[in-house]
């Protein structure tokens, strides 16, 4: 049976724009029922640092409180998890453009095995997570002598 389909470019051009984010780790672009083009979810950008003493991860979460905010340690991974809500639509008001993402989000990461996890702090201000995790310090090789018999 034939039948016909409505041609989309918006379709074609947001299947390459996936095709070469999850090529580059980016979020991939929906295409709502409208033929707008909108970013699917959104990741929020991760800086992770150490130096001697410790490990230091910050998270630009802008717009997003601090109560709608988890941070989970398990296995040796890092969680950090959350919700960005979107702006109540307000009556009178014209909505032109909407380009920030708006929904959950989650970021993983595994902690090196000198970390020390559960002596990790967090700070949360002004839309940036900053978690620090502790280096265990590292202990001198003992050397044992075993006698043989």
């Amino acid at each position: 049976m034939n039948s016909l389909v409505k041609w989309n470019p918006l379709n074609e051009l947001s299947d390459v724009h996936n095709r070469l984010s999850s090529f580059f780790g980016r979020p991939n672009l929906r295409n709502d029922s409208e033929g707008v083009l909108a970013f699917a979810d959104w990741t929020p950008l991760v800086d992770v640092t150490e130096d001697d003493k410790q490990f230091l991860i910050k998270a630009e979460l802008p717009e997003v409180k601090k109560e709608d905010v988890k941070v989970v340690v398990e296995n040796g991974m890092l969680r950090i998890s959350g919700e960005r809500h979107m702006e109540k639509e307000e009556k009178g008001k014209k909505y032109h453009r909407i380009e920030r993402a708006y929904g959950s989000f989650e970021r993983s990461f595994s902690l090196p095995e000198n970390s020390k996890p559960e002596a990790m702090t967090a700070e949360y201000k002004d839309g940036m997570l900053t978690l620090s995790v502790p280096k265990m310090k590292e202990s001198n090789p003992k050397s044992i002598e075993v006698k043989i018999s």
